[in-house]
């Protein structure tokens, strides 16, 4: 039995939502939000609580029915508030630049790089290696966050590359002779 689905989301002043049997629409000052439903699942709201209705001995929906309620709880607080992730980049020479819709990228390769933002992200650079990245969906900041940072990921050895603000990278000791 998923112990997240029993808890109600609280709903916010300023959050407006549209249930629909198969999607939940979330709109607030942010932007506009959306995910589907599972049949299994039924999602009501009393006052500024939404509460999640499932068969706790159905296999299916109890599987759902925690991950619907934390998506939910996600994009409520993505429209309200909006998310942000933030990277470094560590190395002789690697820098960032935001240019409008894309981010300018100098990582030691032979060219540069630029990675064009999807629509809803946007990307500020208050230094040459920091990148602060914004938006209100978590999950697609999130992938953005991670393909930015393939380009390069930090190397073992002497750390360099590009990592998020608060991971810590593991240095090994090198062969000794």
């Amino acid at each position: 039995m998923s112990r997240v689905a029993n808890k109600p989301v609280i709903v916010p002043n300023g959050i407006s939502i549209s249930i629909k049997p198969d999607q939940v629409e979330v709109k607030g000052p942010k932007g506009t939000l959306t995910t589907s439903l599972i049949e299994q699942v039924k999602l009501e709201q009393k006052g500024a609580e939404l509460i999640l209705n499932y068969d706790v001995a159905d296999r299916v929906a109890n599987m759902h029915a925690g991950t619907i309620r934390a998506n939910i709880a996600s994009m409520i607080d993505g429209v309200s508030k909006g998310f942000e992730k933030k990277l470094t980049l560590v190395g002789v020479g690697y820098r960032a630049k935001a240019q409008g819709n894309s981010l300018n990228l100098t990582l030691g390769f032979s060219h540069p790089i630029d990675h064009v933002l999807p629509k809803g992200v946007t990307v500020e650079t208050p230094s040459q290696t920091e990148i602060i990245l914004k938006g209100s969906d978590k999950s697609i900041l999130g992938q953005v966050a991670a393909d930015i940072r393939n380009y390069r990921p930090p190397e073992p050895y002497k750390g360099k590359g590009v990592r998020y603000a608060n991971e810590v990278i593991k240095i090994k000791e090198t062969k000794k002779k």
